[in-house]
């Protein structure tokens, strides 16, 4: 059984996790990969293996004005421009040869305004970036000069693996509640009850059910509210499990409130910047979920590659599931 907290003792509690299960070092001193050292080559060809029907899912939400962002930390929804449209062609003002015309767009967002990844160097642990790099000399005014989510483009794709918590665990509408704090012995059962195992190279999708609930009801609180999530207990699961990857359906990985007295996001504390695990928030898994819960099969190829700009610590994504 998964040990108790103290929830009124999260710096220690951080500090013990941080010395059970950093990664500093463990893949040399110059890493800027982290857990996604565990996707090799070979995992690759064992996700691939796995397409059988070629039926495919977008597993993101749309990028629009209608998102859910409500401006915390200076996070607004994208905000899509036209420089030329149709009406331009048709008018005849764009000055091209021929007949020809076209359009063209531009959009401002913020990098984790919905479907995204969180970069190695988006969190930090006193003062101290991912191997035990100095923060303020790794992740500048001009950007992450060191772990920028540029390095992981190549990467990102391989097995990936669904586990529906809100389905096993949940009600009748496979959801979880806000506040619900999933443990290891909830992603265990999950994965039994799935069929499936999860282990080193994984890229592993939780759903909660919370977006689900965002959909039907309006985004409320959703960014930054009150959510199901991970517990900070499977530290020590997401450690050993030697998974490369890991995202959610809700805004913040992990459980909200947290489960410590005024604690933010502590478990983001340990797994980004010391165990060096990518993660991911605000993931669309429900049609996949619903595919899965059709015929049975929880695994399947999934690619996800961040965009690769330069210096950011956090990247839009597309994840696609191929089964």
């Amino acid at each position: 059984m998964t040990a108790p907290l103290d929830p009124a003792d999260a710096e220690g509690a951080i500090t013990e996790a941080v010395k059970r299960y950093s990664n500093w070092g463990r893949w040399g001193e110059d890493d800027v990969l982290g857990t996604l050292n565990f996707l090799d080559e070979a995992k690759r060809r064992e996700g691939a293996a796995l397409v059988r029907r070629g039926v495919s899912f977008s597993l993101s939400q749309r990028f629009d004005m209608n998102g859910p962002q409500k401006g915390w930390r200076r996070r607004t929804n994208p905000v899509h421009t036209m420089l030329d449209t149709g009406t331009d062609a048709a008018l005849g003002n764009q000055g091209f040869p021929h007949g020809i015309g076209g359009a063209d767009d531009v959009i401002a967002m913020p990098l984790q305004c919905s479907t995204q990844w969180d970069g190695l160097g988006h969190i930090f642990d006193h003062g101290k970036a991912w191997n035990g790099r100095d923060a303020a000399k790794t992740v500048t005014s001009e950007g992450d000069l060191v772990t920028g989510i540029e390095h992981m483009a190549p990467y990102v794709a391989g097995r990936g693996v669904l586990l529906d918590v809100g389905r096993v665990i949940g009600d009748e509408r496979g959801e979880l509640p806000d506040g619900f704090a999933i443990t290891e012995e909830h992603l265990t059962a999950t994965a039994e009850a799935h069929g499936v195992a999860v282990g080193r190279g994984d890229i592993v999708v939780v759903r909660t059910g919370r977006l689900a609930r965002a959909r039907r009801e309006g985004w409320g609180d959703y960014a930054g509210g009150e959510s199901p999530g991970l517990s900070f207990t499977t530290a020590g699961w997401l450690h050993a499990s030697e998974i490369a990857a890991i995202a959610t359906d809700t805004w913040g990985f992990e459980v909200r409130p947290n489960e410590f007295h005024g604690a933010f996001q502590p478990l983001h504390q340990v797994v980004i910047p010391n165990m060096g695990l990518l993660i991911g928030e605000m993931w669309d898994p429900d049609a996949l979920a619903d595919d899965c819960a059709c015929d049975g099969v929880y695994e399947f190829w999934l690619t996800a590659a961040p965009l690769p700009i330069t210096g950011a610590v956090g990247s839009p994504v597309n994840p696609v599931a191929v089964k």
